[in-house]
């Protein structure tokens, strides 16, 4: 269940916030349908397809700026609600339970498929194979969990930090700006300042917690959601100027296709300039995105049907496993002999059937398995849902 604390002049007002339920699913099912268009854009993947589309890899490259910083701004919030209602001691032992155990046994249970698919010409049989698979402890996709165990323990500092005078004045230097119409986008400088930054000093493209070009920028999304969830005027004004940011949104879009098709520049600028405003374009993107998406789900998806409750728990295992479950199909589907678009579809039904088999028959009816993969015991679910009723 997802409650929030809005504090505007040190008063606390509780309300449940739909927009956020509504958008962390929108955006698994995104992450997810991305996902299933990978062995077909070209792109070098766990499994790939003979033939690939570059349209469907040019329509990818935009959304995947956005999808997963959007995840963790509603982390970022999520950690403010949850030290607002419980200790420390509680929150290092519910993010341990929720994310470090659901991490080990996802890297040891749900990964080794996609790693052995990956390299099936050079093992033998999956069982002889899966003890070495298992004790490399590869996170894969995984690596969303690993950052968000960082930054929630980040969090207890941070948020200690923003509830005094110092971190009051931060919170209340943004709230003065987000009374201009685009005064929130104007933070985008400081999100081009680190992406560029640690980009050019850390080079490397891969998701590892120690490359700071990627945490670095991710970081700065979850912050961003603790700080405005601090302050009720910031989280009003995205909503207000929710027409504001789909302008600026829109002519972000059109600087970053710009960039993306324009001719060679290798003549013109060196290496690290062209990424560097590779960067800028993909952060103005990002950026205004997050504020777009965010202000007209708080004007139109104000409610949250139980539907939605239920799942936005089982997301949670959804995510684990359906990289592999992708995978696995994937790996049977690029090989028939039919039509891509086909292809694509076969594999996202299949896919995304047979993950939610595993999620709603599999997982949720089992303490066990809701234990290993992040999910609260049943007796205590159906408690809650008693009192919320």
């Amino acid at each position: 269940m997802v409650e929030t604390m809005l504090t505007n002049n040190c008063k606390t007002i509780d309300s449940r916030l739909s927009e956020l339920d509504w958008l962390r699913v929108i955006l698994i099912l995104a992450v997810f349908l991305h996902h299933v268009c990978m062995p077909f854009n070209g792109d070098s993947w766990h499994i790939m397809n003979n033939d690939s589309s570059k349209i469907l890899d040019d329509i990818m490259v935009y959304f995947e700026q956005f999808r997963l910083p959007i995840l963790f701004f509603i982390s970022g919030v999520g950690s403010v609600i949850l030290l607002s209602k419980i200790t420390v001691k509680k929150f290092v032992f519910d993010k341990f339970l929720r994310l470090f155990i659901p991490l080990l046994a996802g890297s040891l249970l749900v990964i080794p498929p996609q790693t052995y698919i990956e390299n099936i010409v050079e093992l033998q049989s999956y069982w002889q194979e899966y003890p070495k698979l298992a004790l490399k402890f590869e996170t894969n996709h995984l690596w969303f969990i690993e950052y968000l165990l960082v930054f929630f323990l980040l969090a207890i500092p941070l948020n200690k930090f923003f509830s005094s005078s110092l971190g009051a004045t931060v919170v209340n230097l943004v709230q003065k700006l987000s009374r201009y119409k685009i005064g929130l986008y104007l933070l985008v400088i400081l999100l081009i300042v680190i992406k560029v930054c640690f980009s050019l000093i850390f080079s490397s493209d891969d998701n590892k917690i120690e490359n700071l070009s990627s945490s670095s920028f991710y970081l700065f999304f979850f912050i961003a959601g603790m700080v405005f969830i601090h302050n009720k005027g910031i989280w009003q004004a995205v909503g207000e100027q929710r027409f504001y940011n789909l302008m600026l949104l829109f002519f972000s879009t059109i600087l970053f296709y710009a960039y993306y098709y324009s001719p060679d520049l290798s003549e013109y600028l060196s290496l690290d300039m062209r990424w560097s405003i590779w960067w800028i374009v993909c952060c103005l993107v990002a950026w205004s995105a997050l504020l777009t998406l965010l202000g007209y789900a708080q004007f139109y998806l104000t409610k949250t049907p139980k539907w939605l409750r239920l799942s936005n728990e089982l997301i949670y295992p959804f995510y684990i496993f359906h990289q592999t479950v992708i995978v696995v199909i994937g790996y049977y589907v690029i090989t028939w002999q039919v039509p891509l678009w086909m292809k694509i579809i076969s594999l996202f039904v299949l896919s995304f059937s047979i993950t939610s088999v595993i999620c709603w028959f599999i997982i949720k009816p089992s303490n066990t398995l809701r234990f290993l993969f992040g999910l609260k015991p049943l007796n205590k679910v159906e408690s809650m849902a008693y009192q919320a009723n």
